[in-house]
């Protein structure tokens, strides 16, 4: 995993930046806010370890621009904060998970793994992450919204690569279906995903593998 270590504290910082390398991640430390900020903004994250009480922007802060800003990317708040209303806050931000100083780092190693195990289950196809469980859509690991056609569609679509989808089962997926309503749809689809959609012709379409 690509993660975003945001850590003051030196000593702490180097150890859980050590230990995730040894566990063969790509660990990025910076040590205040405005720093985890500019490191969002220009690369793309698996995961944020984040510390709270840091300089410039804290955790908190620093995770609801992130979700103002569209970025869902999975987050762990370690802190020694543990006050009910500041671990209350960082999960109803979007924190998955919370763990108070001091802590073994190992534990943070086995939570990540958990993370990593629960993360394979999830459906990948070029720029678009699909979770078959909730049907939550991310794009370049942004969040997005499809409407009641092109959900469906986007689903059947994943879950069928490299096989051919008739004109008359993406029908049923459509209150009103038609040969012009079925083509624009497919056509809002691809310009969503960026996907190559084909036209079988006389059959349907079809979703390459990448």
């Amino acid at each position: 995993m690509k993660i975003l270590l945001m850590e003051d504290d030196t000593i702490l910082g180097e150890t859980i930046e050590e230990m995730l390398m040894e566990a063969h991640h790509d660990v990025n430390w910076v040590k205040d806010g405005e720093e985890a900020a500019d490191a969002s903004f220009d690369t793309r994250y698996d995961l944020y370890i984040l510390d709270i009480n840091v300089p410039k922007i804290n955790g908190l802060q620093l995770l609801e621009d992130l979700r103002h800003a569209g970025d869902s990317t999975s987050v762990i708040f370690i802190s020694a904060m543990s006050d009910i209303a500041t671990i209350s806050k960082g999960f109803t931000l979007g924190a998955e998970d919370y763990l108070k100083k001091p802590f073994f780092p190992e534990e943070l190693l086995v939570r990540i793994q958990a993370k990593m195990a629960r993360k394979e289950k999830l459906i990948q196809v070029g720029e678009i992450e699909f979770n078959p469980q909730t049907r939550e859509v991310k794009k370049n690991n942004y969040l997005i919204t499809l409407g009641e056609v092109q959900l469906p569609f986007l689903q059947l679509f994943i879950e069928n690569i490299g096989k051919t989808l008739t004109k008359e089962s993406l029908f049923d997926l459509m209150e009103h279906p038609s040969d012009t309503a079925l083509r624009v749809a497919i056509n809002k689809l691809k310009h969503t995903t960026g996907w190559e959609i084909h036209n079988v012709r006389g059959i349907g379409y079809r979703l390459e593998e990448s």
